[in-house]
């Protein structure tokens, strides 16, 4: 089908809606998730060190003066508040909800009568980050409405959408595709919140507008074309050719803002049933989830794709933004919600203890800017003349995607997506009662966990276990009783009768793997990517070593850590070095840690190094290596 055809069917299709719309399952609500361990003192010390001190006056006073044409400072508020009433949520902390109703205060008195909430002069509205940041305005106000029920911060929420409709909406002369930055995907990604103020006013002009904007992503020669692209089957680093200037408009391989646009389709599909919508979001994650990701779980350099899964084992510059990190994070728990797929929360568990806690200041102040694989890390630069940048300010919502995704309510009844010592309950319509699991582990640092299963009354309902798609073989057991069917990469469905203290005991295959790719190779230990750190003074980090048979699991040694900021250790028995006839030749052990500890003190003094050169033997045929002359 030619595209032109297939954005106007895109177009008729979604005006005329759908008769059942889809359902989609319920996630947890903050308030009543408490998640322990490592990954919840994790948690803990970023809302304590980094959202609460945060000034919420301080990022709202810069919308009291329109001196903007291309910045990106209306961003902040509003990313705040995507981590900051969650946590307030997560923890009742008077002294943050006194921080975020004050910074709201302030929004709405620097609302403009027209509806303008934004720092840019009139003439550049359609300039740089301008409506990108009322995106970001939209959905922290209305975060503060869910929380207080405050009408006048949905009223905010409201007006900004229908001025923005009157330079950008139906009717109007502007045309969002074409305005902003990244092929109008910064635009065009106001979707999302426009989706979410309908849903809480059910005012059909709203809806009208988001089916325009999504109308809007094909209806144009250089438009986004998120749908017909990814119905094509057209790779998210191919989208658009290389772009020259890369900040700018011409770039439409922008992995952070393509992600925000196929998040704001994710909430339109639900509302219009429009399947076409969530064929290309999954088409896409497909995409992404085939050759972006990479072994620590995030992916982009230079915050875009460029086939990173492939060339992972290089070094390249700006890698693993933690915008794109935490928004891919967001991507996967929005796709678990709408489809209930097991590989969503597989990839969210393998970001989350890989990619996203290695982006955090060991005393959660802060968030680095890049986090590459191998080398060091740091907090980047503070941006737009403010005390803050992107990542720090979008980087504690990775929590919520967490804390929100360790049990989901569907049909059936629970699904039970992450593991970690944890207590979640959530209302189990299927059951007509409220269900509460409460997870005994130490998971990672091994594959045991014990649920316990509390409905507040006994009740019949399926619990569904995700068995991750790393565990070969999974041992599951209810109450002493072994059940069978456990295969990777899905869910285990145990429909019973369930009584308040019943016991699930889970047994996960962590046993070592080596993966093998471009004649390097990397460790893995469950959802686990390892690394050799400098604190550890067993050699060069750097150094090649012989690559143990993939085909066969690995024998990795948990060992006690040698530094308090080093989470978990291991040894793993390896022949180092180029020198055949060295000590280093003979199999020894060396020092790993979590990729998330890795480089953690952002210095040199914890240099690191995920993915090992194996040396070449010219002595044996064939070669395999990617640089071999012919190859």
């Amino acid at each position: 089908m030619q595209a032109s055809s297939l954005a106007a069917l895109l177009i008729s299709a979604a005006a005329a809606g759908a008769a059942e719309l889809p359902a989609s399952r319920t996630t947890c609500r903050m308030e009543d998730v408490r998640i322990g361990g490592h990954l919840g003192a994790t948690m803990d010390a970023c809302i304590a060190n980094n959202v609460k001190t945060t000034d919420g006056a301080y990022l709202a006073a810069v919308f009291e003066k329109h001196l903007g044409t291309r910045d990106w400072q209306t961003e902040f508020w509003g990313k705040w508040m995507h981590g900051a009433v969650p946590a307030y949520r997560y923890t009742k902390d008077e002294a943050l909800r006194k921080n975020i109703d004050s910074s709201v205060k302030m929004m709405l008195a620097a609302q403009r009568a027209d509806g303008y909430l934004g720092n840019y002069k009139d003439e550049c509205h359609f300039q740089g980050w301008d409506i990108w940041g009322r995106k970001y305005t939209m959905m922290g106000l209305m975060h503060h409405h869910d929380l207080t029920g405050d009408k006048a911060s949905l009223d905010a929420a409201r007006r900004v959408a229908e001025q923005l409709m009157t330079e950008v909406g139906p009717g109007s002369t502007g045309r969002i595709q074409t305005v902003g930055m990244h092929h109008g995907m910064a635009s065009c990604s106001v979707l999302e919140p426009v989706v979410w103020l309908y849903n809480r006013t059910q005012d059909a002009k709203l809806l009208a507008f988001a089916k325009h904007i999504a109308a809007a992503m094909e209806d144009f020669e250089d438009s986004p074309k998120l749908v017909s692209k990814a119905l094509a089957g057209v790779p998210v680093a191919e989208r658009f050719p290389h772009p020259d200037p890369w900040w700018s408009w011409k770039n439409g391989i922008k992995a952070y803002e393509m992600m925000s646009c196929y998040q704001g389709l994710l909430e339109l599909y639900l509302v219009t049933g429009h399947a076409p919508y969530l064929q290309a979001v999954e088409a896409t994650a497909k995409s992404i989830l085939d050759d972006e990701i990479n072994a620590a779980g995030s992916g982009a350099a230079f915050e875009c794709w460029y086939h990173g899964s492939r060339f992972e084992t290089a070094p390249a510059y700006h890698m693993m933004e933690t915008c794109v990190t935490t928004t891919w994070m967001r991507f996967c728990e929005t796709l678990l919600r709408v489809t209930g797929k097991a590989v969503y929360a597989d990839h969210l568990e393998k970001t989350t203890f890989n990619a996203y806690l290695a982006t955090l200041a060991r005393d959660g102040s802060t968030f680095s800017k890049y986090c590459p694989l191998g080398g060091t890390r740091g907090r980047g630069e503070d941006q737009c003349g403010m005390t803050i940048n992107c990542c720090v300010a979008n980087g504690p919502r990775g929590f919520v995607a967490i804390a929100e995704s360790v049990l989901m309510a569907d049909a059936e009844g629970v699904m039970v997506n992450l593991y970690n010592a944890s207590k979640a309950s959530i209302d189990v319509p299927a059951a007509k009662t409220r269900v509460t699991v409460e997870q005994q582990t130490e998971f990672p640092k091994d594959g045991k966990v014990v649920l316990r299963v509390v409905p507040e009354r006994e009740a019949a309902f399926t619990l569904r276990l995700r068995i991750p798609a790393w565990s070969a073989t999974t041992a599951v057991k209810v109450n002493g009783a072994d059940m069978p069917g456990a295969k990777p990469g899905g869910y285990l469905p145990i429909a019973r009768t369930w009584k308040p203290g019943d016991t699930v005991e889970v047994a996960f295959d962590v046993s070592g793997r080596v993966v093998a790719k471009n004649e390097h190779f990397a460790f893995f230990r469950g959802p686990l990517v390892l690394s050799r750190d400098t604190r550890f003074a067993d050699g060069a980090v750097d150094q090649p070593a012989k690559m143990p048979d993939p085909s066969r699991p690995v024998a990795i040694t948990p060992v006690a850590s040698p530094n308090p900021d080093i989470w978990l250790a291991f040894t793993i028995q390896l022949q180092t070095g180029t020198d055949p006839e060295s000590e280093e030749m003979k199999p020894h052990p060396v020092h790993f840690c979590d990729y998330a500890s890795a480089g953690n003190t952002w210095k040199a003094d914890s240099l690191y190094r995920t993915w090992f050169r194996n040396p070449m033997n010219v002595m044996q045929r064939p070669y395999t290596s990617y640089d071999v002359p012919g190859n």
